[in-house]
């Protein structure tokens, strides 16, 4: 019998027993995902950062209809775009989104970042203990960030918030499809302010490019909302949980503050996305450790197995913010390389530094066992993280 995705996940720090067991046994494995269908997981960080940058594999299929799904969720569950124009479709998409999103453009936003945390740490200190750390710092301040970056009002962060969760639903295909419905509704509302009162943001900016339309400039623009905060909500929680749950990582960075940017690293590299890896289908047959892909085949590149490749990270289940060696791939690689990771990094550093300076005996208020996961969404994530200090 194959095993089936999503394996179980006890610790939200920790390596999946399953997984762990699969992946010594070798680098790729047919699986089942959580829908039944079959698919090839790979877990070997040489094999999925070569089957990242492989462009043998895609987001479409020639037959969307009757391709293997790894989930319910419309964002990643299945095919995506048009078989014959997908590379040239995902060039222009990167063309479009690149200039706005520049180590420099994101440099120069650093310091509202700063500001940013600075005002929600202080509300913090002013709540109730024990405080959620998710509700207070995690879930708004990537929401922030990335409303101001692309112009669209923060006052809508309760409903475009409700829908990316929605959307993201890998067990409930209907849900998934009103919640996208809602966001690319939403997003057409706000091209069409931006149309008569434009502003400087990236939005603005996108519908004031030639040749691009309504409609692109919508599913442009939801594609970055949900990726530019729903990612970083997660690994702000974890990043902040895995310091807290072994106090002397976290009292490093309160004694030596020039150890944040290497901790983040390692923050990335965590597992816990929670979906079993980024899907792609093969666009003809593949050779890889000794394995046929089959044209058309789903294929799962797990990065949080990658980054835990013994062969690739020395004891990878120790948090080493000294680490040297190979690039995690919590970013991916090649073509797809997320455009928002010099964007992400600032926000976890903020998140670190700030936290450490100004909270130095922030502790957790709850034992691991009582903290709560979110896994019927595809990013995985806390629903709560307590502290108090």
């Amino acid at each position: 019998m194959l095993p089936q995705l999503p394996f179980e996940q006890p610790d939200p720090l920790a390596f999946p027993p399953r997984l762990r067991r699969l992946a010594l046994e070798g680098p790729v494995h047919r699986v089942r995902t959580r829908v039944g269908d079959g698919a090839w997981l790979v877990t070997g960080y040489d094999e999925v950062r070569a089957l990242l940058a492989d462009d043998r594999l895609g987001r479409s299929h020639p037959e969307p209809a009757r391709a293997a799904r790894a989930g319910e969720s419309v964002l990643f569950g299945g095919p995506q775009g048009d078989h014959d124009t997908e590379e040239a479709d995902h060039n222009r998409m990167r063309s479009l989104m690149r200039p706005h999103f520049t180590p420099r453009r994101m440099r120069a936003l650093a310091p509202r970042v700063d500001e940013l945390t600075t005002t929600l740490l202080e509300d913090l200190e002013r709540r109730p203990r024990p405080a959620d750390l998710n509700a207070a710092l995690a879930v708004p301040l990537p929401i922030l960030v990335i409303c101001e970056l692309l112009g669209v009002p923060y006052a809508d962060r309760d409903r475009f918030r409700a829908w990316t969760l929605d959307a993201a639903d890998a067990t409930d295909r209907s849900r998934s499809e009103r919640g996208m419905a809602a966001l690319f509704s939403y997003g057409l509302e706000l091209v069409a302010r931006k149309r008569r009162r434009p502003g400087e943001d990236v939005l603005s900016r996108l519908v004031e490019t030639p040749d691009v339309g309504d409609e692109e400039a919508a599913m442009i623009a939801m594609a970055l909302l949900f990726a530019g905060h729903e990612t970083t909500v997660v690994r702000i929680g974890l990043g902040v949980l895995c310091l807290l749950a072994e106090p002397d990582r976290y009292q490093a960075l309160v004694r030596d503050p020039g150890r944040v940017p290497a901790a983040v690293e390692e923050i990335l590299r965590l597992p816990g996305g929670g979906s079993g890896g980024i899907p792609r289908y093969a666009r003809t047959d593949i050779e890889i450790a000794g394995v046929t892909i089959r044209a058309g085949d789903l294929v799962m590149c797990d990065t949080g197995a990658a980054n835990h490749d013994p062969g690739a990270f020395a004891e990878p289940d120790r948090f080493d913010p000294g680490r040297t060696g190979p690039s995690h791939l919590g970013f991916g690689h090649g073509a797809r390389y997320c455009v928002g990771a010099p964007l992400a990094r600032i926000e976890l550093g903020a998140v670190l530094s700030q936290l450490t300076s100004r909270l130095p005996t922030l502790r957790l208020a709850a034992g691991m066992d009582g903290l709560r996961v979110r896994e019927q969404v595809i990013t995985g994530g806390l629903r709560d993280l307590p502290v108090e200090w």
